[in-house]
């Protein structure tokens, strides 16, 4: 045990957070000195001084946590070769609470720190959906309540981004058949500089709180508590993550595959995951500009959006909405892939229309660029310009429709299992639960529908839809289906089912519970409402699901914690995939493939006598 608490005292992790909590301090101490030289006091809390102290405050984690070390040898000389393996003296599980440069290792810290983030948004949610289970307040004062969903929102996003973070850093590469990713060092640092930046969100609830949502709309911010300013900061850099991840992962798809592995032959998670990753690298840099401008008017006195000083509000949701629509399918583009990734495996039949479902994840991302503008229809915008975005936003339907076509045509005279695995489940879920999220988008994007709809629960309904049918259910899927390539054991099937089996109805009821509550009138983001709109049944129900639901992801996480010891080792290739990971041993060795294979075939020719994929490799299973 006290071996265990050094090795975890001097890690990475540990070193990093006291790091940043110092160079905050520092940061801090610098504006004051400099105001007490001026003669001028500083105020406890003072701003300007809380924002210089969150930006020192990332450098001090990244150097305490030694994650810029090897680039500060290179630049004065110093020869920084690569480390590999667990360092000596040091067991295996040190890796994870450390800076490494193995792709797997980087991918594991994403998920995990995913579904850790995932347990504090839910949490908040929890909270105050206990609040809303009945009118009035009850233990919420409206202040807290506001906190709470922003900070639901912000975290929740944060955790789906570590989760894309996870899936593509740890899949890619093997997918394609690479030792690595292309930049081992700017891997790590994409996943390391999200954590400070996590923080500072959470720092941002315990100076005030902020109140403007998700969205940190101008003017609420300028106006907001002063938790807004580590708010917008910490969004802020998470953008470095972003950024810096989707050029790894382009520049690793473009020049790592394997012999033979052309465009047309990759896996079709890895068409996602590349959609995704050129969002993030074209989109990202905008709402960067949005959040710089809202700090430097709340912190430096400038006038960017404030109406009374000649600012345009209006410039900061186009901004805003450039990037925060096409990111919604950063989220559901890699989430859609796994979908179309396991189908086929499942079903035992070729993907239906490979090359159609790999374009498409192309064209969502081209036509998300072009529909930012139906989220403000309502905003008081150009009127000449609803109805250009009515229209795009519609045309999104087709290349999403594509999948949906793909996946009931791969379905159709399959053989899916007649007693489904728990990754099967979650995959035929979320195609369910996407399913309304679809259905639902369609009202919010026409005018007239929207004007009424507009900020009402309906919208919190959709959104859910979306987001768990498009990333969290098959985010769980590939859990699932790739444990046993990460831990080398079975996890145990009676638990994953149960996990499912709770989880899909408590969602059915808690999504369609607020887009009913959201047509009878009930606003989003609002502490109370009238007990004379009938709704209180509803919101008990809303908020039993989600508790339901919350319980369902504890049983997933004590699952993988218990099996990783219990279960029973896996089979090299339990699925029967064609898949090149699933034809090495699990878990992986350190540098993935020691003998260099050739792809020859298409990746989902199942059930086609003598079809093969890739050769000198393992042998992949038969066609059946």
């Amino acid at each position: 045990m006290f071996r265990t608490l050094k090795v975890l005292l001097t890690s990475a992790l540990v070193k990093g957070l006291v790091g940043q909590f110092v160079a905050w301090a520092l940061g801090y101490a610098f504006i004051a000195g400099l105001r007490a030289l001026r003669g001028m006091p500083t105020p406890w809390l003072y701003e300007p001084a809380v924002a210089f102290g969150g930006i020192i405050s990332v450098i001090g984690f990244l150097l305490a946590a030694g994650v810029l070390t090897d680039w500060l040898k290179w630049v004065v000389g110093k020869r920084t070769p690569l480390r590999h393996g667990t360092p000596e003296g040091k067991p295996e599980w040190s890796r994870y609470v450390n800076v490494d440069y193995n792709h797997k290792v980087i991918g594991i810290q994403y998920g995990i720190t995913s579904l850790l983030v995932l347990l504090i948004g839910g949490s908040f949610a929890i909270i105050f959906r206990i609040e809303l289970a009945q009118p009035s307040m009850q233990w919420l004062n409206n202040d807290q309540f506001n906190t709470l969903f922003s900070a639901h929102g912000i975290v929740m996003i944060a955790s789906i981004l570590l989760g894309v973070g996870a899936m593509v850093n740890y899949l890619v590469p093997l997918m394609i058949g690479a030792s690595d990713m292309a930049f081992p060092r700017l891997n790590a640092f994409s996943y390391w500089v999200g954590l400070p930046a996590v923080v500072l969100i959470l720092m941002g609830m315990a100076v005030g709180g902020w109140d403007t949502g998700w969205v940190g709309y101008a003017t609420l911010s300028l106006r907001a508590p002063l938790g807004v300013v580590l708010f917008l900061l910490g969004f802020w850099i998470n953008g470095f993550s972003s950024i810096a991840s989707s050029i790894n992962m382009l520049v690793t798809t473009a020049t790592m595959r394997a012999k033979g592995m052309t465009l047309f032959r990759m896996p079709i998670f890895v068409w996602g995951a590349a959609a995704a990753s050129i969002i993030q690298l074209t989109s990202t840099q905008t709402v960067g500009v949005a959040l710089t401008m809202s700090i430097a008017e709340r912190v430096l006195g400038l006038n960017f959006f404030d109406p009374a000083g000649g600012g345009n509000p209006i410039l900061y949701q186009h901004l805003f909405w450039f990037y925060s629509h096409p990111v919604v399918y950063v989220f559901v583009l890699p989430g859609l892939g796994v979908i179309s990734e396991l189908l086929p495996v499942f079903a035992r039949k070729p993907l239906f229309g490979y090359r159609w479902v790999a374009l498409s994840s192309m064209g969502i991302a081209l036509v998300g660029f072009l529909v930012w503008a139906h989220h403000m229809f309502t905003s008081g915008m150009a009127d000449a310009l609803r109805v250009p975005f009515m229209f795009s936003t519609m045309l999104v339907a087709v290349p999403t429709g594509v999948k949906f076509f793909s996946w009931v045509a791969t379905i159709w005279e399959g053989k899916l299992p007649k007693n489904p695995p728990t990754p099967l489940l979650f995959v035929l879920g979320s195609i369910s639960v996407f399913l309304i999220g679809g259905v639902t988008g369609p009202i919010l994007g026409t005018i007239p529908t929207d004007l009424h709809l507009h900020d009402s629960y309906w919208i919190v309904g959709h959104f859910h839809a979306t987001m768990f049918g498009g990333f969290i259910f098959p985010f769980f899927a590939a859990l699932y289906y790739w444990y046993p390539k990460i831990s080398g054991h079975m996890y145990k099937e009676s638990l994953g089912k149960l996990h499912f089996w709770l989880m899909l109805p408590a969602f059915w009821v808690m999504s369609i519970g607020q887009m009913s509550v959201g047509l009878l009138g009930m606003r989003r983001r609002v502490a109370d409402y009238d007990p004379a709109l009938g709704i209180t049944t509803t919101h008990v129900l809303i908020t039993l699901a989600a508790l339901v639901i919350g319980w369902s992801v504890l049983i997933m996480i004590y699952n993988f914690i218990a099996s990783a010891r219990m279960e029973r080792v896996a089979e090299t290739n339990p699925w029967r995939s064609r898949s090149p990971e699933w034809q090495i041993p699990s878990p992986v060795p350190e540098f993935n493939y020691d003998v260099p294979f050739e792809v020859v075939g298409d990746p989902y020719d199942y059930g086609l006598v003598g079809s093969s994929y890739i050769r000198d490799a393992l042998p992949a299973p038969s066609g059946d």
